[in-house]
C-alpha cells in the first residue's frame, strides 16, 4: 500500500499548492483547510474551511475509524518520507514507548479546542462573580463571543501561518527529529493535538482491520510493518481485529500478509471489544513509572518554555520539541545509570566505558537541555510580566495624557513591576538575558513605560521596534499619539506620511493622519490622504470597497457630496452587501438630487441592516420629500418597533 498511499499525500499536497495559487492569483480564497483554524472558530465565531473539514473528518472516524491520518495528514507525509530517507541511509527508527506521554496529544487536543468554550462559558462568569481577580489576570478573559459568522473565503490565506524561517525547522523537528528519536509516528503518539481526537473516535468506530482466522497463520509480517507501533498479530488473535486507537488505517499490514488473512471491514467498535480470549496482547514499555513521571514533568515544562518563544515557535512545533526534549533527557539519564546505553545507529555506552557516539550525544543534549532551561527561564519572567500587566487597569486616554496625575500611583507601581519581567525577558542588547527580542513583551513594554510616566523611553522602544521589526499599524498608531499627545504635532504627521508612504494599506495610522489633517484646518491634505489608500489594481475588492467608502465619507462630512458619490457608487459596486455603503450612497445621491435612486439604496441598507433603526427614519425621510406620505410612514413604524425610543424627546 505505500505506493498507493504516496500517491495519494503526494495528491494532498498538490491540492495546497492550488489553493496557494489560486489565492495569489486572484487575492481571495477558501480559507485554510487546516484543523488548527477551528480555535478561530471556537473563540471569535469565525466558521471557516478548517472547521468544517475538522469536523466531518472526527465524524467520519467515528464510521471508518482513523483513517484521516494515514492518508490525508500533511504531516505524516512528512514523517513517512523522512523515515524512507533514513532507511534508505540504514538507520531504522525504534519506537518510543511511553504509558504515561501519550496523554499529551489529548490535553492538547483538550486546550486548543474544548478549553476556549469552558472558560468563556464557564470558568470566566464564575471567577468573576467570586471576584477572584488574581485567577482572572492568569487564564485572561476572552472578549465578549460575537456569535458564529461565516468566514469561508479569506483575503489574508497566511495570516495564521508561520514564515517560511519557521517552517523549515518545523520541518526538520517534526519530521527527521521526531521520527529519528521517538519511532516512525513519533509526532503522531507525542505531540499531535488533533490524533488527540482521532485516537478515542478510533475506539467507537466500527470500521477495523479485521482478520479471517483460518487464513492467520500468526506469522508477525503484519506487525513487522507497522509503522504506529501496533502489535497487529497480538490483536487479531485475541480480538479477530485490531483495536489500538493507534492503527491509522494505512493498511500495511493487509497488504504484505502473505495469506491474504486481512482486510478493512465493519465490526464492533473497540470500545466493546469484550475480554481477550487468551491472554492481553503484552505491551513493554520503555520507561519506569519514576520515569514517566519525570519524563511527562520535562515535557510539560519544555512545552511551556518554547511555545511561542521570541513570537515565532508555533504550539505543533513547541510539541514536537518538548517530546524529543523528554526522550533526549532520558536518555542521558540511562547514561548514567546503566553500563550499556543504545540510541539508533550508534552505541553510546558499552561496558560502563562512555563510546565518542556517547561523548557526542551528551553534548548535543546537554546543550539543547541548557537552552531549554534558558528559554524556560525567560518565559516564566514573561509570563510573570504578563499577569502584573493584566492588572494595570489606565485608560488609553489616561495613559498618553502627559499630566503626571492622570495616572494613580498604584498603577504606576505595577507597571514598574511589570517592567521589571518584561526587562529580564527582553534580548541582551537591552539589558535583558533572551537570545532575541520578541515583538509582544516589547510592545507591553511601551504601554508600561507610557503608564510609569516614562515617555520618552516609550517612544524609544516603539522607535526600536520599527527599526528592528517593520512597521506595525497599531504600533505606528500608538507612537504617533504618543508624539501628538506631548505637543510634537509636526513630527507625528511626517511620521504617519512617512509609514504610509511604505506601509498604504495601514487603516488606523491613516485614519489618524486625516484626523490630524482635519484639526489643523488642512482639508485638502485629509482628502489626498484618502485618495492615497485607493489602488484599483488591488485584488483585495473589501480594501477597495473601504478605501472608496472613507473617501466619500470623508466628502460627504465636508459638504462635498458631487464628489462623494462616484466614490461611494464605486464602493457600492465592490461590496454590494455593506448596508453603511449604501446608506452614505444613498445620502449623496439624494444630496445632488437624483433622489428615487437615492431611496432605492437606502431601502438595500434597510433590507442589509434590518435592526439600524436610524436607517429607516432615513428612508422615511426621503420619502416624506418625495411626497410618498404613506410609505414613509411604513418606514418610521419600521423604526419605532426597532427602537421604541428613538422618537422620544431628549433630556434637557
Amino acid at each position: 500500500m505505500g505506493p498507493r498511499r504516496a500517491a495519494v499525500l503526494i495528491l494532498v499536497h498538490v491540492l495546497i499548492l492550488a489553493h496557494i495559487i489560486q489565492w495569489k492569483l486572484t487575492g481571495s480564497t477558501v480559507s485554510p483547510v487546516e484543523p488548527s483554524e477551528s480555535m478561530y472558530t471556537l473563540e471569535q465565531g469565525l466558521v471557516n474551511a478548517g472547521f468544517i473539514f475538522f469536523a466531518v473528518a472526527i465524524l467520519s472516524t467515528l464510521i471508518f475509524g482513523r483513517f484521516f491520518c494515514g492518508w490525508a495528514c500533511h504531516v505524516v507525509a512528512l514523517q513517512d518520507l523522512c523515515g524512507w530517507m533514513m532507511k534508505k541511509l540504514g538507520v531504522r527508527p525504534k519506537p518510543f514507548r511511553s504509558r504515561l506521554l501519550i496523554i499529551f496529544p489529548l490535553l492538547l487536543a483538550l486546550y486548543m479546542f474544548v478549553w476556549p468554550t469552558v472558560k468563556r462559558v464557564a470558568v470566566v462568569p464564575l471567577f468573576r462573580d467570586l471576584e477572584w481577580n488574581q485567577a482572572l489576570a492568569i487564564i485572561g478573559a476572552p472578549p465578549a463571543f460575537p456569535g458564529f459568522h461565516n468566514d469561508l473565503i479569506t483575503d489574508d490565506f497566511w495570516a495564521t501561518f508561520p514564515t517560511i524561517w519557521v517552517a523549515i525547522p518545523f520541518f526538520l523537528i517534526c519530521g527527521f527529529a521526531t521520527v529519528y528519536f521517538l519511532g516512525a509516528k513519533g509526532f503522531c503518539t507525542y505531540g499531535c493535538p488533533y490524533g488527540g481526537f482521532f485516537a478515542p473516535a478510533d475506539k467507537v468506530a466500527p470500521g477495523r482491520i479485521i482478520v479471517d482466522h483460518d487464513k492467520c497463520h500468526q506469522c508477525g509480517h503484519c506487525t513487522a510493518v507497522c509503522t504506529s507501533n501496533v502489535r497487529v498479530h497480538e490483536e487479531i488473535r485475541e480480538y479477530g481485529m485490531v483495536v489500538d486507537p493507534g492503527c491509522m488505517k494505512c493498511m500495511d499490514c493487509v497488504s504484505v500478509c502473505p495469506n491474504d488473512a486481512l482486510s478493512f471491514g465493519f465490526a464492533k467498535p473497540a470500545v466493546i471489544k469484550g475480554p481477550p480470549k487468551t491472554a492481553p496482547p503484552k505491551r513493554k514499555f520503555d520507561l519506569t513509572w519514576p520515569e514517566e513521571i519525570a519524563c511527562a514533568i520535562i515535557l510539560i515544562a519544555s512545552f511551556f518554555a518554547w511555545r511561542g518563544i521570541y513570537g515565532v515557535v508555533p504550539m505543533l512545533m513547541a510539541a514536537g520539541i518538548s517530546g524529543i526534549t523528554a526522550f533526549i533527557a532520558w536518555k542521558l539519564w540511562r547514561m548514567a545509570r546503566d553500563r550499556d546505553v543504545r540510541i539508533i545507529g550508534a552505541q553510546l555506552k558499552r561496558a560502563g566505558r562512555i563510546k565518542p557516539a556517547g561523548i557526542v550525544f551528551a553534548a548535543l543534549a546537554g546543550l539543547a537541555l541548557v537552552a531549554t532551561a534558558h528559554s524556560l527561564f525567560v518565559r516564566y519572567h514573561w509570563w510573570r510580566g504578563d499577569l502584573i500587566d493584566a492588572t494595570v487597569l489606565v485608560a488609553r486616554n489616561d495613559a498618553f495624557n502627559p499630566d503626571p496625575d492622570a495616572v494613580s500611583d498604584e498603577m504606576k507601581s505595577r507597571a514598574r513591576e511589570a517592567l521589571k519581567h518584561y526587562h529580564l525577558a527582553s534580548g541582551f542588547q537591552n539589558g535583558g538575558v533572551a537570545l532575541a527580542e520578541t515583538p509582544s513583551v516589547q510592545m507591553r513594554s511601551a504601554w508600561l513605560h507610557l503608564v510609569a510616566g516614562d515617555r520618552n523611553e516609550a517612544v524609544k522602544t516603539l522607535q526600536d521596534l520599527d527599526d528592528r521589526f517593520g512597521y506595525a499599524d497599531t504600533r505606528t498608531l500608538d507612537l504617533a499619539s504618543i508624539l501628538a499627545f506631548d505637543g510634537r504635532e509636526e513630527e507625528a504627521v511626517a511620521y504617519l506620511e512617512d509609514v504610509l508612504k511604505d506601509q498604504p494599506t495601514f487603516t488606523l495610522s491613516r485614519n489618524l493622519l486625516v484626523s490630524a489633517r482635519l484639526s489643523r484646518g488642512e482639508t485638502e491634505a485629509a482628502i489626498t490622504a484618502r485618495r492615497e489608500a485607493i489602488d484599483p489594481n488591488d485584488r483585495n475588492t473589501l480594501r477597495q470597497a473601504a478605501a472608496y467608502a472613507q473617501l466619500g465619507g470623508l466628502l460627504l462630512q465636508l459638504n462635498q457630496a458631487d464628489e462623494a458619490a462616484p466614490a461611494l457608487r464605486r464602493a457600492s459596486e465592490l461590496s454590494p452587501d455593506d448596508a453603511s455603503i449604501q446608506n452614505d450612497y444613498a445620502v449623496a445621491l439624494f444630496l445632488i438630487g437624483d433622489r428615487d435612486a437615492a431611496v432605492e439604496h437606502m431601502r438595500e441598507a434597510a433590507r442589509l441592516s434590518p435592526n439600524d433603526a436610524l436607517v429607516h427614519v432615513r428612508l422615511g425621510q426621503m420619502l416624506m420629500q418625495l411626497g410618498r406620505q404613506a410609505e414613509a410612514q411604513q418606514a418610521m413604524d419600521d423604526a419605532r418597533r426597532i427602537d421604541p425610543s428613538i422618537f422620544e424627546p431628549a433630556p434637557r
